[in-house]
């Protein structure tokens, strides 16, 4: 399976955390990572499964390298039926109002336009959580593990 991970991020924490998920998919996968400040909305391959990787910045904004990709799917429109993703946020719950929601704009905006979220939002809290790259990780692992079970 080719597996697309797709980072923002103000920091770099996303895209170590991308990057991470790269490196521990790649015996079993095909994996591309990029970040979506370079991603056209319109040139996502359905036939991949994609993942977003995204953190939340100040009072609930996008990170700086989502913008190019969130103004996009904005004004342009793309039509992302048969595109499926997973998403994962990172955040901390400290700040209640704005926890998680880089990670929903994008989730909201890229089901608005026909793309299908497997799951829920996978979610690491600086508060809480350890590492994000190992709660990540684990979070993934389990979605694979149901994705590509065999069906009855």
């Amino acid at each position: 399976m080719m597996i697309t991970i797709l980072y923002g991020t103000e920091s770099g924490n996303s895209e170590m955390v991308a990057e991470d998920l790269a490196a521990a998919l790649r015996d079993d996968h095909e994996v591309a990572v990029a970040d979506l400040a370079d991603t056209d909305p319109a040139g996502l391959d359905p036939a991949h499964l994609h993942l977003v990787v995204s953190s939340t910045y100040g009072d609930g904004e996008l990170p700086k390298s989502a913008y190019p990709f969130y103004r996009r799917l904005k004004e342009e429109t793309p039509a992302l039926g048969g595109l499926r993703y997973l998403a994962f946020g990172l955040g901390d719950s400290d700040y209640v109002y704005s926890y998680g929601l880089g990670i929903e704009t994008l989730d909201q905006e890229l089901q608005r336009h026909g793309a299908e979220r497997i799951g829920d939002i996978g979610r690491h809290d600086a508060s809480e959580d350890g590492d994000p790259s190992e709660t990540a990780q684990a979070w993934l692992n389990e979605k694979l593990a149901l994705l590509l079970a065999p069906t009855p």
